[in-house]
């Protein structure tokens, strides 16, 4: 693959700096360790190393050397690792030192390496000049810019990280490995054919050839939109592993809110007791089922009060309930029939209706089904926090309303700007086939419309990106990465 070969100096994260700068920084998380790594990516690393290591080093294999400071003493031993360009991650020359994990000792290589650059070499210049501290996702950034990787690639480095699961972790996996970029590429391949069959008809309306009708172009777009459904919904079900859903418990004081937080998470998190209004504030749990993260969170119970600390707590209940993904409206089941608490149930109901966002599910749960008279409702799920009496349906139900079906082994991660790109590519192969079995084909429209459909596909993949969307997306990456 090609290597980036200019110099282009661009206002990257609010500094201005030049792509081309060689960079340094801690590959590794900070505090204690058995290992810590150094970094550092540009162009001609040679003279570097033998300052730090005072040898030249092999491409590609690891080394055991001392690593020197400016007099020629040990700062530490360690290995050293060269990869010549363009087999490297960067696609520049990378030189990585794997020295012991302390704070101190990897401070002092980086502060090494600053100073070795500075040298002047034989004919009195800077032995690395411009040599500077890496930004955050830098390293993995001029990985995209050099061709060594795509967008989607990219931020399934950022999502390997930052899983929750192990079903992310291997979905994050596959996604690095180009899984995702496969079906994106194949969908778009698949696309420019039919681009250039409209194409043609446009450019030769002479010829007498009905190009699009040979083609079976309508076939070739009704293929698509299947490829596309079933990457969407592959996407879909990445996104989830990858954010999961906000899941809020919601509803009057003392039906049990709490406990079944405690149920589900398997851990005693949420104070018990049986005094109304002993939850003030949110309390949050993330947990998995099926792999997919779950980020459950306790409210206070909702009521009218004068007390000013529950009052502040029901208004950050209101509030999560207002970002929910999913609301369980929790009902008691010991006091089903008492009029008052009936009429409470009700103004609860209308006011979560006023709030819910287009997107919000809501799920009627009735709790205490171990002290629950022989009335059972027809509608919602009957559990029991205190004995787990149908938590298993529970789980089921949130992993329905959210759109979870069971992962096979070729999901790949997803982000929701993913999404957003591939339902725009589903709006634009709409307005395509309208255009397609008009009376009268409108072919420059349909030209159009397939285009826009192409771009969206290529930004997934960063091969038609803002520059703001990459400050965005490698801003968010660690340092080092």
């Amino acid at each position: 693959m090609a290597t980036c070969s200019f110099t282009l100096t661009v206002k990257l994260r609010g500094a201005t700096v030049t792509l081309q700068d060689p960079i340094v920084a801690i590959a590794t998380a900070p505090g204690r360790g058995a290992v810590g790594i150094v970094r550092v990516s540009g162009h001609n690393l040679q003279s570097l190393t033998q300052a730090l290591c005072a040898r030249d080093l092999r491409p590609r294999e690891a080394t055991y050397t001392a690593f020197l400071d400016a007099d020629g003493q040990a700062i530490d031993h360690g290995l050293a690792l060269y990869f010549a360009a363009p087999h490297s991650f960067t696609g520049q020359d990378v030189l990585e030192l794997q020295a012991h994990g302390g704070a101190v000792v990897l401070q002092l290589l980086i502060a090494r390496c600053l100073q070795a650059a500075a040298q002047p070499d034989h004919a009195g210049r800077p032995l690395l000049p411009r040599l500077r501290l890496a930004q955050p996702g830098e390293f993995s950034e001029r990985a995209f810019l050099n061709d060594k990787i795509d967008l989607t690639q990219a931020e399934a480095i950022a999502d390997l990280i930052d899983a929750s699961t192990e079903a992310a972790a291997r979905s994050a996996s596959r996604s690095l490995e180009g899984a995702f970029s496969q079906q994106v590429h194949r969908l778009r391949d698949a696309l420019i054919d039919l681009r250039v069959l409209v194409e043609a008809t446009l450019d030769f309306p002479e010829e007498d050839i009905d190009f699009l009708r040979q083609a079976d172009a309508s076939g070739q777009l009704a293929s698509l939109q299947q490829q596309l459904a079933a990457l969407l919904q592959r996407a879909q079900q990445g996104a989830l592993l990858r954010d999961g859903i906000k899941v809020v418990i919601a509803g009057q004081p003392n039906v049990g809110k709490s406990s079944l937080l405690n149920a589900l998470a398997g851990a005693e998190l949420a104070i018990v007791t049986a005094v109304p209004g002993t939850t003030r504030d949110r309390v949050q749990q993330t947990i998995q089922i099926e792999g997919v993260p779950l980020h459950v969170i306790d409210t206070a119970g909702l009521r009218d009060s004068d007390d000013e600390v529950e009052k502040i707590g029901i208004g950050r209940a209101w509030d999560a309930i207002g970002d929910a993904d999913v609301v369980l409206f929790l009902h008691d089941l010991s006091r089903m029939d008492a009029i008052d608490y009936e009429a409470a149930d009700a103004g609860i109901a209308t006011a979560i209706g006023l709030k819910m966002p287009k997107n919000m599910r809501l799920l009627e749960v009735w709790n205490k089904a171990d002290v629950a008279p022989l009335t059972i409702p027809s509608t919602g799920l009957v559990v029991s926090a205190k004995t787990g009496a149908g938590l298993d349906a529970l789980r089921r139900e949130l992993l329905a309303v959210a759109g979870w079906q069971p992962a096979g082994q070729g999901t790949f991660i997803a982000r929701a700007r993913h999404l957003q790109a591939l339902r725009r590519v589903k709006r634009s192969l709409t307005d395509a086939q309208h255009c397609l079995v008009s009376e009268l084909p409108a072919l420059d429209l349909l030209a159009e419309t397939l285009r826009l459909a192409q771009n969206a596909l290529n930004e997934i993949t960063g091969e038609f990106t803002s520059d703001d969307l990459l400050g965005a997306i490698f801003s968010s990456f660690c340092i080092g990465k």
